[in-house]
């Protein structure tokens, strides 16, 4: 018998980085959340924009990335902003370290989802866009917009 697909359920997605930076590759980590963390994220209370990646030592943590409180939760509650650990193969967090060292890339995230009933975050070395790289896009868009327009149009 084979194994039914997985179940992903998308919580936040990092639209601003998308433009703001040109991907270079992605990883998928999991975090090390409070029990207060996660059913916040059940509650879609979660913002990742402006968040990125560091290390400290030789482990990767969640920096900036806005959980709110649970209320329920009361006094077992989380700091919102606190750093949160990610869980990935030493090998890719050699990989990414390197990269931000020597290559001068930047490591932000992507998306925050839930897989299998775990929490999950999509990262990605990143490098900056100049402003005429993001001016581009914005036409991209705009030209496959007005197609997109026209053709329903002539339908």
């Amino acid at each position: 018998m084979s194994k039914p697909l997985s179940n992903i359920l998308i919580i936040q997605e990092n639209k601003k980085a998308r433009f703001d930076y040109t991907i270079v590759e992605t990883y998928e980590a999991g975090l090390m959340l409070m029990g207060s963390e996660v059913k916040s994220l059940r509650a879609k209370d979660v913002q990742l924009k402006d968040s990125y990646i560091s290390f400290k030592g030789d482990e990767a943590y969640l920096q900036n990335a806005h959980i709110a409180e649970y209320k329920p939760s009361s006094y077992n509650n989380h700091a919102p902003e606190r750093h949160r650990k990610l869980l990935m193969n030493r090998k890719e967090l050699d990989e990414i370290y390197g990269a931000l060292r020597e290559r001068g890339y930047s490591c932000v995230p992507l998306k925050i989802y839930f897989k299998e009933g775990r929490a999950k975050l999509e990262i990605a070395l990143v490098k900056g866009k100049q402003t005429h790289d993001k001016r581009e896009a914005i036409k991209k868009r705009d030209v496959s917009d007005q197609i997109r327009s026209t053709l329903r149009r002539s339908r």
